[in-house]
This record gives structure tokens, sequence and C-alpha cells, in this order.
């Protein structure tokens, strides 16, 4: 046997293999036998690094509220670090919510400075008009529904 070929059936991950080491061009080793390329395994190197990070890291939303809402959604981890991603994930979409809602805001505020005068001491105070454009843009829809009598 070829020394390269030996070498390459002995680390799966080795990225300088070639495809004559198996004429399938599989390699030996992963899951479904298929080529890992190098974006593949950095994208895993980095996902693994990040994974680490989240065991240092806090999020805004406190790990009971997480748990809580998890359990009532079915969701069953015992990593710490998978419920801590999804707190992140929800940090980051309340805080593209509520700017998005800021914005609206501005605009109307902008419209309505326009029609009439405006002072500059008012505190921008969020409503339901601009919370719900914010959330339409998401696919959340959070109008009243009308009331039939």
């Amino acid at each position: 046997m070829d020394p390269h070929q030996e070498r390459a059936t002995e680390d799966p991950t080795n990225i300088d293999n070639n495809v004559s080491a198996n004429p399938q061009g599989q390699r030996p080793g992963t899951p479904s036998g298929r080529y890992i390329s190098r974006s593949e395994i950095q994208s895993e190197k980095s996902l693994a690094e990040f994974l680490v990070q989240m065991d240092d890291y806090a999020p805004i939303i406190p790990d009971s509220l997480t748990d809580y809402y998890l359990a009532q959604a079915g969701f069953e981890c015992t990593d710490v670090r998978i419920k801590r991603l999804l707190a992140l994930a929800t940090q980051k979409f309340i805080s593209d919510v509520a700017t998005d809602a800021f914005q609206y805001n501005r605009i109307r505020q902008q419209a309505s400075k326009e029609k009439k005068f405006y002072s500059k001491d008012r505190k921008t105070v969020l409503n339901m008009d601009d919370l719900s454009a914010a959330l339409a843009e998401y696919g959340v829809n959070i109008r009243k529904p009308e009331y039939f009598s």
C-alpha cells in the first residue's frame, strides 16, 4: 500500500488526502462517507469555539426564564450552552423588534412634526401601532380582532 494512502485512512479529517485513497471519492471515518471540505471543517471549528464561549456568557434573559419557556414548549435539553444560545437568539429578536419599532416611531414623529409644532422635550414612547408594524415585518400579527356583536 502506498504510504500516502495509509496516512489518508488513518486520519479521516486530513484535508490534503486525495481522492485516489478511496475510488468513490468518500472519506473513511465520516458517518456518511462523504467528502469533508475545508469550509465545513472551519465552520465546525468556529461552532465549537462559539459553544465554548457560551459557557462564560450570561445573556440578559435569565436561565430560569429560558428554562421555563422551553419546558412550556416541550423542549428538553440538559446542555446549558444550547439554552443560552436560544436565549441569545431571543435577545437578538427582541432587540431587532425594539429597534424597528423605534424607527417607526421616529417616522411617525417626523410626519407629525411637519403638520404641527413639535417639542424636543418629548420622550419616545413605544405604542402598539409602532410595535405591531415592527412585528409585521417578522410575520407576527398582534392586531386585535374586530369586535362583532
